[in-house]
């Protein structure tokens, strides 16, 4: 899989939260200033060649959609940052975060139950 380009991703964003939609659906979900609806057709068709939007057409007009789930998306490029960042290593991942991060005492006791389940499972 590819990794997306900042504007391809928001495009991508507002796709999985549309679901389905037109040049001018898209361009309504940014805020103002609002890109011009060539330069979001055109990142579109970008997408579209990488295969991961396609499209239905309904005489001149296109309505476009995800080929790929947020889910898989997020999946593939959390294994990506996890094995050219951190070695594979979660506890390098937790490590990374407890050190920089301000995290919340509430978010860490939920991680650590989840952890927890996770080696119920194992």
């Amino acid at each position: 899989m590819v990794t997306l380009t900042k504007a391809e991703e928001r495009i991508m964003q507002i796709l999985w939260d549309l679901d389905k939609g037109f040049i001018k659906d898209i361009q309504e979900h940014f805020l103002d200033p609002k890109p011009p609806y060539n330069t979001i057709s055109t990142i579109v068709r970008v997408l579209v060649k990488k295969e991961l939007v396609s499209y239905k057409s309904y005489g001149g007009s296109y309505q476009y959609f995800p080929m790929i789930t947020r889910e898989d998306y997020r999946s593939e490029q959390m294994g990506r940052l996890m094995k050219n960042y951190f070695g594979n290593s979660l506890k390098e991942v937790v490590s990374f975060f407890s050190e920089t991060k301000d995290l919340d005492v509430d978010e860490l006791d939920e991680a650590l139950r989840m952890l927890e389940e996770l080696k119920k499972k194992k």
